[in-house]
């Protein structure tokens, strides 16, 4: 079976700065996959190179099968590849209703009420305050907006992008809740976080980015007991 995703010796750059240098990286349907790293590594350049918001220096992005080149966000958008980007990029003067229903744009079916309703069950503190403007909530329930949009776009491939950062514990555990469930219901997830033991805990398998290059990959639970990530990205 093809990847749902696949990045073949994927190089980007920034001006005469090399971001990232020949990844390869894929995720098979249904997988939470985890990509971790220190602080300039390259892993959120990696999320925008695939979703189509920086255009690689050199290889491919496959997505189901075809490549992306040329591509834009919003076409990725309609096929299912849905990033929630560091910083959340919430609309701060919209409501929490109208920023969900942005998640929708490009829907035309008759169900987008029904999964309004269903982010809500999931968030039952945005349905409290959905006429609420959105730049008046907390940061914890900023990302929950983050998501729950993300989420009205029936994405097949979600990408996250630091979810937890800046949060309080009880609101990280409720974020990592939600990406397990969202997982669990057949979404495949890359996930870029900073804390790199929550993120191990809940995937299948996982890479080690440094220096824009993947330096170890395999199953989560075998890297969560690494000693080299233990020392390095753990603090053990």
């Amino acid at each position: 079976m093809s990847p749902v995703l696949e990045l073949r010796q994927l190089s980007v750059a920034y001006g005469g700065i090399q971001a990232v240098k020949g990844l390869n990286l894929h995720l098979q349907e249904g997988e939470l996959v985890s990509l971790i790293g220190a602080n300039g590594a390259g892993k959120t350049t990696t999320l925008k190179a695939i979703c189509g918001l920086l255009a690689p220096q050199s290889g491919e992005v496959l997505y189901q099968g075809r490549s992306l080149k040329g591509q834009g966000a919003w076409d990725l958008v309609a096929q299912g590849l849905v990033m929630v980007p560091e910083g959340r990029g919430i609309f701060t003067r919209m409501t929490i209703d109208e920023n969900l229903r942005m998640g929708a744009y490009l829907r035309r079916d008759r169900e987008v009420n029904a999964d309004m309703e269903s982010v809500y069950q999931r968030f039952p503190r945005l349905k409290e305050r959905h006429r609420q403007l959105a730049g008046t909530l907390s940061g914890g329930e900023q990302q929950m907006l983050a998501m729950g949009r993300a989420l009205l776009a029936r994405p097949k491939l979600l990408l996250l992008d630091e979810p937890s950062m800046g949060l309080a514990p009880l609101m990280v555990d409720k974020i990592f809740e939600v990406i397990t469930d969202i997982a669990k219901q057949g979404v495949t997830v890359l996930l870029v976080e900073q804390n790199a033991h929550r993120a191990l805990e809940i995937a299948n398998r996982a890479y080690v980015m440094d220096s824009g290059e993947l330096v170890l990959e395999g199953p989560a639970q075998s890297l969560l007991n690494d000693p080299q990530v233990q020392a390095a990205y753990l603090g053990l």
